[in-house]
């Protein structure tokens, strides 16, 4: 098969790029690595798309979140990710999460079964001559990131990216555990919820601190991301720390003591069978072994089986501020397009959002058009204009779509109605766009 455009990395970003462009009639080489005899530190399946962390795509809400927002944008441009996210969604409360083997196997067949996309299982090594757009991710091949660092004379920066841990259902005791969203939202029983009284919360969080962790390899040397800490490395930042994060109680009422709980370890399903469910927030570096015995403490979990334990893994990104023009083109060879986690956004959604954009901008220039980039008003708009220029790039790091990347609204309004008043403005930003 020839091809008009070569997409390299079939993740999130790579497979939503490849879909834009076959949709808009143009052929793609995908090309991805698992399945070739490579594989990475995080991945488990060959799948397109294959989730490595969270299950959740984080707020639907399109009225007062960002990220909710961007969801809305996508589905309205055609977005794959969007549309098998949809169909494959487990109760999350206002949240969309996904089935991840379902939503992973659903993105590989659409693009499996699209006439004009050819799935090609091969590792690149170098950057090609031709019109590309790279979506290999944070754990983009050492061969090809010496490519990149080659052609950029920019050393890529890293972080620390860590996974929760996966407890089967059946395993939980749910005679001290209990259903229910903080604050009841959905449908208010989405997450399964283990409550710690203060005795038990300071004896977990110590031995959290005290707890064996993997040795640090060389490449480890870099800073951790704040939006996928490990749990330890937040305890170490203050006793209190968790009961403010991930092990809050607020919102949540205890049946056996009709009280808020002290501390809270919160379980979200994470198949649609609803046998699995994962940690939330409970990323760590804890030895296996170490990991059974302390999450085991938590009330609820005393005989919990694990379909997964947390891990550590490296990410790395592009400066891209410096190095990407507006339309995501690398500046010292415009026929290559950098998208998703690679250019320095953070999260599945973003990084698909990155990958949708790429694969129009892309596609305008084959059909030998110009796309203007999306207004900065819109939630796709801002999160592209942070990463091409309105981050300064001494000091870049990756970032997940929130309204203080969007222009600020004029005159004086109330707190409590800005966040509407940001979601009215991008949506009539957006129809203008289309429209245009």
């Amino acid at each position: 098969m020839t091809y008009d455009i070569h997409v390299i990395g079939g993740g999130l970003a790579g497979s939503e790029a490849a879909w834009q462009l076959a949709e808009a009639g143009f052929s793609v080489r995908l090309s991805e690595m698992r399945g070739s005899g490579d594989n990475t530190p995080a991945h488990h399946t060959d799948h397109l798309a294959e989730l490595v962390c969270s299950n959740s795509f984080r707020s639907d809400d399109a009225t007062s979140n960002a990220v909710g927002l961007i969801h809305e944008e996508m589905r309205t441009l055609g977005s794959v990710i969007l549309a098998e996210g949809d169909r494959h969604r487990v109760p999350a409360g206002s949240a969309l999460a996904v089935d991840r083997d379902g939503f992973s196997a659903g993105v590989t067949e659409r693009l499996a079964s699209h006439p004009r996309i050819e799935i090609v299982r091969e590792r690149v090594d170098t950057l090609p001559d031709g019109p590309a757009i790279i979506a290999t991710g944070p754990l983009t091949a050492a061969s090809l990131s010496e490519s990149i660092a080659s052609e950029t004379g920019k050393d890529a920066l890293a972080f620390f990216d860590a996974i929760a841990p996966i407890v089967h259902r059946d395993s939980i005791n749910m005679d001290v555990a209990w259903f229910q969203s903080r604050w009841n939202k959905g449908d208010g029983t989405d997450y399964i919820n283990c409550p710690l009284d203060r005795e038990q919360y300071d004896a977990f969080v110590a031995a959290l601190v005290a707890g064996e962790k993997t040795e640090y390899r060389e490449w480890e040397n870099v800073p951790y991301f704040e939006g996928c800490m490990p749990i330890e490395v937040m305890a170490e930042r203050g006793p209190q720390t968790l009961r403010f994060g991930p092990m809050k109680g607020v919102g949540l009422d205890d049946p056996r003591t009709g009280r808020w709980p002290y501390a809270c370890v919160q379980l979200r399903q994470d198949n649609a069978a609803g046998t699995l469910w994962n940690i939330v927030g409970f990323q760590t570096k804890l030895k296996h072994a170490e990991q059974v015995r302390l999450f085991r403490t938590i009330p609820g979990l005393e005989n919990a089986e694990f379909a997964r334990l947390g891990g550590l893994h490296r990410n790395t990104f592009l400066r891209s501020p410096e190095l990407l023009d507006p339309e995501l083109r690398l500046k010292s060879r415009p026929n290559i397009r950098f998208a998703g986690q690679i250019t320095g956004c953070e999260g599945y959604v973003e990084s698909a959002a990155i990958g949708l954009l790429a694969g129009r901008f892309a596609a305008a220039e084959l059909a030998g058009k110009k796309m203007l980039p999306p207004p900065p008003e819109t939630a796709l708009g801002a999160l592209l204009g942070h990463i091409t220029g309105a981050a300064v790039a001494e000091t870049y790091q990756p970032m997940n779509v929130n309204f203080g990347l969007f222009p600020p609204i004029e005159g004086r309004t109330k707190k409590a109605d800005r966040k509407r008043m940001y979601t009215e403005r991008a949506r009539a930003a957006l129809s203008t766009w289309l429209a245009a």
